[in-house]
């Protein structure tokens, strides 16, 4: 039992050199002790860098003009192919037979602007005359995609103007409800027709975005009056709306009044937001003191030094031959936010991946693998991002590099990011379906509304949980 009490007391004495906390939770017949033990202890560093090219790749659009102080100058505008529908109602209906068309713009309820709600502005869309490249970045300029004689309609608007739309749909089963503030543009009654037209003469021209480009290669949207907000448009669509006559019954006939989308913004076609955005003094300031400042969008992002050797050292120094498991690495990183006119709030999800896989990451429409890349969700009640799941990544390197970090392992990029979810019955009961999970579906550059925070590197709290088993 001496000897049993030496190496408890033993264990003792080193957990206390490397754990915040530690607990034995066994010593069995033949003396053997298993400790858990967290180290905290790591220094994480980084900068600031500029990021004011970025690649679209999301149906999102932000269209408007801000002036924040603190923040800076932000214009949006944005282009956009379409997706056409692949069946348009022409059974008992003519080109004559259309009434209107209209641009429906669709808007967060909640969220779904950052400014001043009642500042005049007036939108503008063009009708494009050629197809946009792709690639396609936020600094693309549309000179010669349009012509001013193109003007398809000019419009004012607000975020509270148009009318609340409550949508509902069922995805296995499960109620999901959907509601945006919509604002509707009337557009010529000719575009409908002519596109009414065209499906009737050559409806293959419709199959698919890019044959259908030969007809309406897309239109460009810009703020071309006021400033004061900038809206984040969730989706965009062309609705047509015709009248019919349908017949009931052998007595009983009437005239109908029908809508259909016949085009839709959709993330299968090229999209993008033109971004001008002109930094703040304030923020220059706090980049050229060394502050890690994240700006979006397209301003700026943080590069870091993980210090992922000094975390392996560390571990295999403390359980040198003893038997180990890693549980657990995660990063929780606080933030501040820096005050801006209009309260501009902190990126909802912020993505860190290898700077030498960033731009494979975002051109390739790429998920978060725990292994070389990480997102987090902005936590305001803690102000703090907490990545997880960074287990996978220490193990890689433990057994297929014998635990020794190249630079590409070590350089990060933090960049803020829009992420996508979808959303599915998890549990069933009697009276239906009573849980849902979530699964991420996208992850792309954030473009749905300006963001700002101040990265506190050196509050950040890098923590390795594992498990060792000493042997007697």
């Amino acid at each position: 039992m001496k000897q049993l009490f030496n190496v408890l007391l033993a264990a003792a004495a080193l957990l206390g050199l490397y754990a915040c906390t530690d607990e034995t939770i066994g010593v069995s017949i033949t003396d053997n002790v298993s400790s858990i033990i967290e180290d905290s202890s790591f220094v994480i560093t980084g900068h600031s860098v500029l990021n004011d090219r970025v690649q679209m790749r999301t149906s999102t659009k932000m269209l408007g003009s801000l002036q924040a102080d603190g923040y800076g100058q932000l214009s949006a505008d944005a282009v956009t192919m379409w997706m056409p529908s692949v069946n348009i109602d022409t059974t008992g209906v003519k080109a004559e037979s259309i009434d209107s068309c209209r641009l429906i713009l669709r808007l967060p309820v909640n969220n779904g602007y950052t400014g001043d709600p009642v500042a005049p502005m007036r939108l503008s869309v063009y009708r494009l005359n050629k197809q946009l490249p792709s690639p396609i970045y936020s600094d693309f300029d549309p000179t010669g995609y349009y012509d001013s004689s193109d003007l398809l309609a000019s419009e004012s608007y607000s975020p509270l103007s148009g009318w609340v739309e409550i949508a509902e749909s069922y995805v296995t089963g499960t109620r999901q409800v959907d509601t945006t503030r919509v604002l509707s543009i009337p557009v010529p009654t000719t575009l409908a027709q002519e596109l009414f037209n065209s499906y009737k003469s050559h409806p293959e021209k419709f199959a698919s975005p890019k044959a259908f480009a030969d007809v309406f290669p897309g239109i460009y949207i810009t703020n071309d009056y006021g400033s004061g907000h900038v809206v984040n448009i969730q989706s965009t669509e062309l609705s047509v709306y015709y009248h019919k006559h349908v017949v009931l019954s052998d007595t009983a006939e009437v005239d109908s009044a029908i809508f259909q989308t016949y085009l839709a913004s959709t993330p299968e076609v090229i999209s993008n937001n033109i971004i001008h955005y002109d930094i703040d003094d304030a923020v220059t300031s706090m980049v050229n003191k060394g502050e890690a400042i994240i700006a979006a969008p397209a301003g700026y992002e943080v590069q870091v030094r993980f210090p992922i050797q000094d975390i392996i050292d560390r571990y295999q120094s403390n359980v040198d031959n003893s038997q180990s498991i890693i549980n657990s690495l995660t990063f929780e990183l606080p933030v501040s936010v820096p005050a801006t006119q209009y309260n501009i709030q902190p990126p909802t999800y912020l993505l860190m991946v290898k700077t030498s896989k960033k731009d494979t990451f975002i051109n390739g429409d790429s998920l978060a693998n725990n292994k070389d890349s990480f997102y987090a969700i902005y936590d305001a009640s803690s102000m703090t991002y907490t990545f997880t799941g960074l287990r996978n990544y220490v193990l890689n390197i433990l057994n297929n590099q014998g635990g020794v970090a190249t630079e590409d392992d070590i350089n990060f990029t933090i960049t803020p990011v829009d992420v996508t979810n979808y959303y599915y019955p998890q549990s069933y009961s009697y009276y239906g379906y009573s849980n849902t999970a979530s699964a991420v579906t996208k992850i792309s550059p954030m473009v749905s509304r300006p963001a700002i925070v101040r990265l506190l590197l050196d509050k950040a709290k890098i923590s390795i949980t594992y498990s060792k088993q000493i042997v007697n």
